[in-house]
């Protein structure tokens, strides 16, 4: 289909030598931490925690339990949002295990689900606690074609629309609870530096894809999915100093690393690529440490609409820089939640 095309760009093209050299190598950027820096590492310094409330998605295993993990180290109240409440309740048991004084809630969510994320919100607010972290980490990579329950492309409605909805709905509650206690608010959504890779018209090819109009491409659509989130990080910043709330909105690019993203794909192929880059690729911990680093640093007070790598400030793609781009799929979103995607106005809203 002319017009949409993944973008494979020669790692010459991508990175300068230098950069790929530091990654390697793990240097310390502006902010003291590199790519080999810890989330603990990068949280040593950071405030006492016991005051922040915070929402952790997709924090049942690899980097969002880890960021889990190593916040609640640091003091912080947590809420695990999951499809599965049993992984999610063997995760607290673990954290409640090496730190017995973590608070941890478990409450059910599935992202995919738009009356999910709004039970979820709802039974979140019901408990009446503040909320000043927000970590939009889950993320799924959809192999084969299927459609959410409400009619979108899985990887998209789960990685992107979901986390929207959440977003949106929390807004409100993050503005309040800065207010009151004085404690800025954060917000952070995981992207990937595979946002990259995706080029054209980001809302026409979501409505091609669901329509299987073309032919599913697992890459391009993941990649999509993450252009999405950045995208949606810029238009969510201006909205939150539209609002005059003492909340900040941030975007991660957590590196590469082995998850449990890959599952669908395990094997000996898939064992033997990851073997071959392993040199290249983060541990968890490692992973991790971008995440931690946006969420908890004082050096980061007032920063927002930015994209971060490495614990440090990066840029993303022209692409994901485009504001013009970024409001439409906002006011996209806001149709695409508040209405049945199977029916045929999905055309008219992307």
């Amino acid at each position: 289909m002319q017009g949409f095309f993944i973008h494979y760009p020669e790692k010459k093209n991508r990175y300068k030598m230098v950069e790929t050299a530091r990654y390697l190598i793990g240097s310390a950027g502006s902010s003291g931490f590199g790519s080999k820096s810890t989330a603990e590492e990068v949280t040593n310094a950071s405030p006492d925690l016991r005051s922040i409330t915070a929402i952790i998605t997709g924090a049942t295993s690899g980097i969002g339990a880890e960021t889990a993990r190593v916040l609640a180290k640091r003091g912080a109240r947590l809420l695990i949002p999951a499809r599965s409440l049993k992984a999610a309740q063997e995760v607290k048991a673990r954290i409640n295990g090496e730190f017995p004084e973590s608070e941890i809630i478990v409450l059910p969510l599935d992202l995919s689900s738009l009356s999910s994320v709004r039970s979820f919100v709802s039974r979140f607010l019901s408990l009446q606690l503040p909320l000043n972290l927000l970590i939009n980490n889950a993320g799924k990579f959809s192999h084969n074609y299927a459609l959410s329950e409400d009619g979108i492309e899985m990887t998209f409605a789960t990685n992107y629309l979901g986390h929207f909805l959440l977003t949106k709905l929390l807004m409100e509650k993050m503005a309040d609870t800065a207010r009151i206690t004085g404690i800025q608010g954060r917000i952070i959504n995981i992207s990937s530096g595979i946002h990259t890779w995706f080029t054209g018209d980001v809302l026409r090819y979501l409505d091609f894809v669901t329509r299987k109009k073309i032919p599913y491409d697992a890459t391009q659509t993941y990649a999509l999915s993450k252009l999405a989130n950045v995208l949606h990080t810029a238009e969510l910043a201006a909205k939150l100093e539209e609002m005059g709330a003492n909340v900040t909105a941030n975007c991660v690019h957590p590196g590469i690393v082995r998850t449990r993203l890959t599952r669908e794909r395990e094997g000996f192929l898939t064992d033997l690529a990851f073997f071959i880059t392993s040199k290249v690729l983060k541990t968890i911990p490692q992973a991790a440490a971008t995440t931690c680093y946006v969420a908890a640093s004082s050096d980061l007070v007032g920063v927002t609409g930015k994209y971060f790598s490495d614990c440090n400030l990066s840029a993303p793609s022209k692409a994901a820089e485009n504001r013009k781009e970024a409001a439409r799929l906002w006011s996209a979103s806001e149709e695409m939640a508040a209405m049945n995607l199977r029916s045929p106005e999905i055309a008219e809203a992307i």
